[in-house]
This record gives C-alpha cells, sequence and structure tokens, in this order.
C-alpha cells in the first residue's frame, strides 16, 4: 500500500489527523510531511503496524499510548499503560515551580525531591532546564520508574531514582518537593477514555481525593530545609481544603495558588525563603 492509500484507510475509523499522526510516527516524518510521499510505497511491516494502531485507537486507545510519546515542555516523553499522559497544566506546575526557584533560594544547587513521578516528565524537565539541581525521581510503582529511567536515559539527564511511598521513611532533606500526585475522589466521574485506560494508582486518592495531599503534607517537615519550597498541581475544586491542610502544618510559610490557562485553581505552592 502506499502512503496516500494508508490516511484513506486510517480515515475509515479514526479522525483524520490521528489516522495521520500514526502513519507519520512509524515513518518517522512529520505530519506535514506525508504530502511529500503520498505515492510512495510502504513496507508491508508497517503497514501491519499501522493497522494494530489504527484499530487500538478504534477501540478508545488513547492516542499517546497508541504512538507511545508524547511531547511535553518541548522534549518527546514515553509513556505506556503505566504511566499518566503529561497534560498542559503540568507543563505549568514546572514553569511556575522554575520562577519560584529562582525567586526563592540564592543559589541552584538545590536538591528536588519529584514524588509520584510516573513518565519522570517533571524532574527530567526540571534538571534539563536547570542542570545544577540534584533531582529524585520517586514512585511507587516499579512498572513507571522503569519507564522514567528509560526517559532519563533517552533524554541524557542525570537523575536518581526511588521506588518508595511518597516520603514515608526517607532520610533526605530537600530544598524542593514537587508532585502531580492523585487527586481523583473514589466516585468522582471522569472520562471512560481515562478510567480504562490509565493507571487508577495515579488516579484515585482516597473517599475525598486528598489522601496523598494528606501524606506529603504530613511528611513534608522531616523531609525539607529550612528554606523549602512544596509545588503541588490540584483538582480544580481542592485549593481550599489544601490550603487548609498546609496552614495546620506550615504555619509560618506563604502560601500561593496559581490558576492554569483555563482560568481553574490548578497548583498551590508553599515555601519560606
Amino acid at each position: 500500500m502506499t502512503v496516500e492509500e494508508l490516511i484513506i484507510y486510517g480515515k475509515q475509523f479514526v479522525h483524520s489527523t490521528h489516522a495521520k499522526m500514526i502513519l507519520a510516527d512509524l515513518l518517522g516524518v512529520n505530519s506535514l510531511e506525508l504530502l511529500n510521499y503520498l505515492k510512495q510505497k510502504v513496507e508491508e511491516e508497517i503497514v501491519n503496524n499501522y493497522k494494530q494502531r489504527i484499530n487500538a485507537l478504534k477501540e478508545k486507545k488513547p492516542i499517546q499510548y497508541v504512538i507511545g510519546n508524547v511531547n511535553f515542555y518541548g522534549n518527546q516523553f514515553k509513556v505506556n499503560e503505566n504511566v499518566l499522559i503529561p497534560r498542559f497544566e503540568t507543563e505549568e506546575l514546572v514553569e511556575n515551580t522554575l520562577n519560584y526557584i529562582e525567586e526563592i533560594f540564592p543559589s541552584n544547587n538545590l536538591k528536588v525531591i519529584d514524588l509520584g513521578t510516573g513518565s519522570g516528565c517533571i524532574g527530567i524537565t526540571l534538571k534539563k532546564k536547570n542542570s545544577l539541581l540534584d533531582v529524585t525521581l520517586l514512585d511507587i510503582s516499579k512498572e513507571a520508574l522503569e519507564v522514567a529511567k528509560e526517559n532519563a536515559t533517552n533524554l541524557q539527564t542525570e537523575v536518581t531514582l526511588i521506588q518508595n511511598d511518597m516520603l514515608e521513611n526517607l532520610i533526605d532533606k530537600y530544598d524542593v518537593i514537587i508532585s502531580n500526585p492523585p487527586y481523583i475522589k473514589e466516585n468522582e466521574e471522569i472520562e471512560e477514555i481515562v478510567k480504562n485506560n490509565e493507571p487508577h494508582l495515579a488516579l484515585y486518592a482516597g473517599i475525598d481525593g486528598l489522601d496523598c495531599y494528606k501524606k506529603i503534607l504530613k511528611e513534608a517537615p522531616n523531609h525539607i530545609n529550612d528554606k523549602f519550597l512544596i509545588a503541588l498541581e490540584i483538582g480544580e475544586s481542592q485549593k481550599e481544603d489544601i490550603i487548609r491542610l498546609a496552614e495546620e502544618i506550615f504555619p509560618n510559610a506563604v502560601m500561593d495558588s496559581k490558576k492554569d490557562l483555563q482560568g481553574r485553581d490548578r497548583m498551590i505552592f508553599i515555601y519560606q525563603k
């Protein structure tokens, strides 16, 4: 089959944009470049792989898992069913955290830990943007850490990896704690494509969605230096509850909340200069 015939085939079952994305990925070109190869014959192995991916997409598998990677902050990160698909809001968490680090700390030679790292996109991006940071990626899932390790290797980023349940029983202290933890309530309605594909361990956090925040904030005083930053991505209705929790533990710290580009409360920054 030719490139053109494969695009026509794919468009019967899925959106044309996704059909082109899958084929472009298999051919190692940009989607826009496919126009230059319409009459080119495609190897049978790639044809079969393409049809398998089209079928997976037809069966409601996320495009990011079908392709196997996602662009985050300008870098390609491998993703699979063992890790959450990185979202735009998390890029905003990273951007804001970099700004706070510059504001709070006179030196960039800091220890940073990314809790519930998943694909490693947060911690690896911080390290790539500021090579002086000493970054640790932590996750309770061995399978997620394998993905994070592969991403760190592919992106030539030196980080430490730890399998652990948040900060429990750790010894080290850090200047920056950052996390996009599970925050969905047990009975909360979410998109079927998310519920049926992404790891529930990385989605759900108890009856009120606050289990991981409680765990992080309770343990944090034992693992931070006098001058610190805690950066958290949150659900859009959780700001007041999380700030209330944080104020009980850090009565002298500054609490900043930030909205995402859609105007939703999606980040909290707790810090002490």
